[in-house]
């Protein structure tokens, strides 16, 4: 497998309301929201994407559902590897299932052109195999 960076961290959170205060407030982070209450930035220094993701969009993306499953531990960050292209986040999933690592979801195409398969470590964090496009420009 070839990671080429990180994509993205994001802190999880179960109240968005309350991260907001810390994070955009307290802390002054450009951080803007374009869908519902996930806020983010490519505009800070040293990372290619920061965010706050809402627990309820992260169990959505891993799970179809808005609810976390409770027989998982509740997931407070989010990670993000950087793959050559969108082909590659298969290979890549596939190599971590090969090495028996469970996913939680196959790769797949995000409706803003991010292609991305996740499982969850032992530390309950989620990490993200990926291939954005908005990234290589």
């Amino acid at each position: 497998m070839d990671v080429q960076f990180i994509t993205s961290v994001a802190v999880i959170t179960p109240d968005p309301s309350v991260s907001r205060r810390l994070y955009v407030d307290a802390l002054g982070l450009p951080l803007t929201a374009e869908v519902d209450d996930y806020l983010h930035s490519e505009g800070i220094a040293g990372s290619k994407s920061f965010g706050v993701w809402p627990l309820t969009q992260v169990a959505q993306a891993c799970f179809g559902t808005p609810d976390w499953p409770a027989d998982r531990p509740l997931p407070q960050v989010s990670i993000e590897f950087e793959v050559a292209d969108a082909d590659t986040v298969q290979v890549a999933a596939d190599e971590l299932k090969e090495a028996g690592f469970a996913l939680l979801h196959e790769a797949y195409t995000e409706p803003w052109g991010q292609t991305v398969a996740r499982l969850q470590s032992s530390e309950g964090a989620i990490i993200g195999l990926s291939y954005a496009p908005s990234m290589h420009s």
